[in-house]
């Protein structure tokens, strides 16, 4: 399959930030950029929902927790969208190639959802939010360059993502023991928050 490396990297870039790639894609193939993109995702209402969501996770994915909780929300909808993207791109409904390349771009936007995921945890163990924004900007700007490379390049920037998506999966297996304790922490002050309002809600003697 010739469109195999931009589905490898489109299915690795909607792990991290599904609506910034589909956005990217409608405008490259909008503007007449490449002809891989299927007009399915390059429709006005495809664009602005694209647009309005990525600006939400731009908010959202800056903020301590609430990025962890958006992340939570995601580990659905990332592999999903990596999926149906890389079916659009592989084109002929219902083929052997476009379910392959759905298999691809989902099981590729799964695992580097995961490392993003567990990154975040990771750096949410940092008591400043200013390394939040700071993964996140790298985050965002990462997408937009690889996407933008895959567009004249897809080989080189399959090959890009690939290495990666490996050196994330090496850093998340580091990061392990820091995430297993946020994890606990966050536990611990669920329970003792609920553990203070089972204590002022005692019933009347």
């Amino acid at each position: 399959m010739s469109v195999l490396p931009l589905v490898f990297t489109s299915g690795w870039a909607s792990g991290i930030n599904a609506y910034a790639v589909v956005l990217l894609l409608g405008v490259f193939g909008a503007t007449g950029l490449t002809d891989e993109v299927p007009e399915s995702l390059q429709r006005t209402d495809v664009l602005v929902a694209a647009g309005v969501l990525f600006l939400l996770e731009a908010v959202a994915d800056k903020i301590p927790y609430v990025d962890s909780a958006w992340d939570a929300v995601h580990t659905v909808v990332r592999p999903v969208a990596g999926a149906v993207v890389a079916a659009l791109l592989a084109g002929e409904s219902g083929s052997l190639p476009e379910l392959a390349a759905a298999a691809v771009g989902g099981s590729t936007a799964l695992m580097s959802h995961l490392v993003k995921a567990g990154t975040r945890m990771a750096v949410n163990t940092s008591p400043e939010p200013f390394s939040n924004v700071a993964v996140s900007v790298a985050e965002d700007l990462g997408v937009a360059g690889i996407i933008t490379f895959a567009i004249f390049n897809p080989v080189a920037a399959a090959v890009v993502a690939a290495a990666l998506l490996v050196l994330g999966l090496v850093i998340l297996v580091f990061l392990a023991s820091r995430i297993r304790r946020f994890l606990r922490r966050r536990a611990q002050r669920r329970e003792e928050r609920r553990m203070a309002g089972a204590g002022g809600h005692r019933p009347h003697e």
